[in-house]
């Protein structure tokens, strides 16, 4: 029964992808086809998650499939976010011109998210590497999926590129970890490790660049502002986060039960990767006139914030960082969700486009500033919080240079969030008629919008029941 429980979510999706493509050529007309596609994705994966949470909760952590899968509470709970944020990209995907009427677009988002689950899941390294080319594949076909367009297409490239070069670096690792091993069980692993070494040190390194790849941290940073920029606006919100919260998910299990007793060897290398994360991000993001390259460099800086709880190695540590990835997800989901319904309207991912966009559309305009004061770190927000807790977790192991370093970059990142807000509160356009020209919202967009806003506001003040949904992920991980 535990097997199958601990596949569940997985399963369905699999049959939704498989129902959408049957139920297409049969019954949706191309006249429907938008709207019909869009809500059976989102609504399928809205049933998924609902009949999830109520009968495939693990009551503790088990070995599922012969060792491959680890049935435990920290799967479960980034599990649900992956199918909450694809069922919210559903939503955003009918607005997109290109990608709404095509059902395979919304099948390859399936199976992605299926990948993801998976490699919050994985307890075995072929499980894992498999998980992972799993979530890869589908979204370097929808990074390049507008082949007409010639960033499109320039951004699916350069991801699959550099995707597959770090997978193959990736994929070495794991052949030195499983011949000295002999095993390719995390938990084998652990013994291999029980001391420092020159080979641990070796395979923690190439080990180390597949999964900064994954997250984006520096220096494996560079292909996420011309694949942001480049892919469809919801393919890029969801490669932001949940993408990212799937490396987190590994990144956190792989080290924490393959390497705990070389703890300081790796807690110093994450300490400067951090370090220059932040600064980097935020630094390059400070002259960015483009809103998307804008996001990208910040959700690189996020990356560097989310690595401060990773290297606290402690259960505050992982309840912190699963609690970022969680508001993290919600938070960047909106500013996406809000640059493409802009886009449409101004034309342009310029920053200057935005100039009166509160007078073209007041209530985006507030979408917009909520999401953007949640990036930088504010209150009542759930992005503050989400700090406060990284910070502490740090704090609490002793890591007040990393704090240091962390405050000063959400001080840097405060002054580029208002700066794009300046544009969109203070200036006009020259013709200043901005009121004439507004932005047209649909429902499925205004739908998602709404959810995502009204959970970066509940994360930022009613958090007790979301954090003690990762204290709950993060013991199972101790």
């Amino acid at each position: 029964m535990n097997n199958f429980l601990a596949i569940l979510p997985e399963v369905l999706m699999a049959l939704l992808g498989v129902l959408i493509l049957v139920l297409d050529p049969l019954f949706f007309r191309a006249e429907n086809r938008r709207v019909s596609l869009g809500w059976l994705t989102a609504g399928g994966l809205t049933v998924i998650l609902l009949v999830s949470v109520f009968t495939a909760q693990p009551a503790q952590s088990e070995l599922a499939f012969g060792g491959m899968v680890r049935f435990d509470m920290f799967a479960f709970a980034f599990k649900m976010f992956f199918i909450f944020g694809a069922s919210i990209t559903a939503l955003l995907m009918m607005d997109a011109e290109g990608l709404n009427l095509r059902p395979e677009a919304y099948v390859l988002l399936l199976a992605a998210t299926i990948g993801m689950n998976l490699m919050a899941a994985s307890a075995d390294l072929v499980m894992l590497y498999l998980a992972i080319e799993t979530t890869s594949i589908p979204l370097y076909v929808l990074a390049g999926f507008f082949t007409n367009d010639d960033k499109s297409t320039e951004a699916g490239f350069k991801y699959l590129l550099f995707g597959a070069m770090t997978s193959a670096i990736l994929l070495y690792g794991f052949s030195l970890l499983y011949g000295a091993a002999g095993t390719t069980s995390l938990e084998g692993l652990k013994t291999l490790f029980a001391a420092p070494s020159l080979f641990s040190v070796a395979a923690l390194l190439l080990v180390l660049v597949g999964f900064g790849f994954k997250v984006s941290v520096v220096p494996f940073h560079f292909w996420a502002p011309d694949v942001y920029e480049g892919a469809p606006t919801p393919v890029a919100g969801f490669l932001s986060t949940a993408s990212k919260a799937a490396g987190f998910a590994v990144l956190l299990r792989f080290f924490l039960t393959v390497f705990p007793q070389t703890a300081g060897q790796w807690q110093y290398t994450l300490a400067v990767i951090s370090i220059l994360t932040m600064t980097i991000g935020n630094l390059v993001a400070l002259a960015q006139k483009n809103i998307k390259r804008l996001l990208a460099y910040s959700s690189i800086a996020h990356a560097g914030y989310a690595l401060v709880g990773v290297l606290a190695a402690s259960r505050l540590g992982v309840s912190s960082a699963v609690f970022y990835m969680m508001a993290y997800i919600l938070t960047n989901l909106a500013a996406f969700a809000i640059v493409g319904a802009a886009s449409k309207t101004v034309g342009s991912d310029d920053l200057r486009a935005y100039d009166g966009f509160s007078r073209r559309s007041p209530y985006l305009a507030l979408a917009m500033l909520v999401a953007f004061l949640s990036l930088a770190g504010m209150p009542p927000f759930g992005g503050f919080v989400a700090k406060l807790l990284v910070f502490a977790a740090a704090m609490e192991k002793g890591w007040t240079g990393v704090v240091l370093a962390g405050v000063i970059n959400s001080i840097v990142g405060v002054y580029y969030y208002l700066t794009t807000l300046k544009y969109v509160y203070l200036y006009r356009t020259e013709a200043q008629d901005e009121e004439q020209h507004p932005v047209p919202v649909s429902r499925p967009f205004a739908l998602a919008l709404t959810v995502l806003i009204a959970g970066v506001i509940l994360f930022g003040t009613l958090f007790a029941p979301w954090f003690d949904l990762t204290v709950k992920a993060a013991a199972s991980l101790f």
